[in-house]
Parts: C-alpha cells; sequence; structure tokens
C-alpha cells in the first residue's frame, strides 16, 4: 500500500531529539519493517495502538512514526523525566504526568494538546502486556475533550507491516464511534497472538 506521509512541517528537533530519531529510523529498517497506511493531515491526533504484547511493540510505533517524518509523545510518570535520565526521556518523545496533581491525568493531557501546535499522542489502551479485556478508555476522553481524531495502529507482525488504520473522530458515544477500530485491530497479528484480547462485545 502507497504511503501518504501528512502534510505537515518537520519537526524542530535539537541535538539529542534528532540522534533518537535517526537511531529508531534505522532500527525500524534495519529490521525489515515496513509501513502500511496513512496519517490524517491533522497535526494534532491520538494514536491508539493494539494489539499490545510485547516490549517491542513501543519501538515499532515509534519507528513507523518518525519514519514518515513526525514526531510522536507518549505518557510517562513524572519522576522519570529527573536527572540524569530526564532529558533522554523527553527526546524519546516523553510527556510527563504527575498523578498527585491537583487535575487529572487526562486534564493533564489535554493542556499539551491545547499549548502545542503539534502534538501527536501515542497509547496503549490495553494498559499491560499480557491479555486483558478491560480496556482503558483515558485516550478516548483525551481526543474527545481535547476535540482531536484517533488514528488505529498497530504492529502486524508476519508481513513486518506497521500499520496505520481508520480515523475516527470521537462523538461521545464511546462504543458506535470504536467499532471500526476493534475490527481493524482483528485484522493484525501480534508478537504474541495469545495475548491478545479485546473487550466483550467489540
Amino acid at each position: 500500500m502507497t504511503v501518504a506521509a501528512a502534510p505537515a512541517p518537520p519537526p524542530l528537533l535539537n541535538p539529542l531529539e534528532r540522534f533518537i530519531r535517526w537511531l529508531l529510523i534505522g532500527w525500524f529498517r534495519r529490521s525489515g519493517w515496513t509501513i502500511s497506511g496513512s496519517l490524517p493531515p491533522d497535526r494534532k491526533f491520538v494514536i491508539m495502538g493494539a494489539s499490545h504484547t510485547s516490549n517491542w511493540d513501543f519501538l515499532v510505533f515509534l519507528g513507523a512514526v518518525h519514519a514518515i517524518g513526525r514526531q510522536i509523545r507518549f505518557i510517562g510518570k513524572h519522576s522519570l523525566f529527573k536527572w540524569p535520565i530526564g532529558g533522554f526521556m523527553r527526546a524519546l518523545g516523553g510527556v510527563p504526568v504527575d498523578r498527585r496533581a491537583p487535575q487529572d491525568l487526562v486534564s493533564q493531557i489535554v493542556a499539551q494538546f491545547n499549548a502545542n501546535d503539534d502534538f501527536i499522542l501515542v497509547i496503549a489502551p490495553e494498559g499491560t502486556r499480557s491479555a486483558t479485556k478491560k480496556w482503558k478508555t483515558g485516550f478516548y476522553q483525551i481526543a474527545l475533550k481535547a476535540g482531536v481524531p484517533i488514528v488505529c495502529a498497530g504492529p502486524d507482525y508476519p508481513s513486518k507491516h506497521g500499520v496505520f488504520g481508520p480515523v475516527i473522530r470521537p462523538t461521545g458515544d464511546y462504543e458506535k464511534d470504536l467499532k471500526p477500530a476493534f475490527a481493524f485491530f482483528r485484522t493484525l497479528v501480534p508478537r504474541h497472538p495469545e495475548r491478545a484480547a479485546f473487550p466483550d462485545g467489540c
């Protein structure tokens, strides 16, 4: 499938960020991964990444998005952003959140969307690499409150494709909105298929 890169300007990166980007793209390509599908033209959106059954999935997500010229963000515990690894975490795309703060996690991330002109956040809704039918809905609440779309994406290990799928613009009807997402994720084969599970009725 031909990949259509989103028409967004290249991110402005510092030297460490450029180095991390070079490493990620290099790993992605040397490992034989390619991209299938495309990202929307929006400059802000949430990537709903599944099925998440291995630590390698995270590198696939990062490599796929970076390979088409976009910067990706992920949520991390605020304590991980202190010296000596804080700079590395930020260069990798980490966004610190503080669960002790008056604002809840969703509000903290919505504030990040509002404060940035270009912001792509990847979230694995399963919240674990083990099989679970209890997928978290925070990614949906973030997208809904920030007024941004949700892009479905996942790794297909047999074909070594990082696949970008349906784009969902949340309306507030969670079950109806996410029907295309679950149908899409069922077409992908994760690294550990035995760990893939979906919410009942999805």
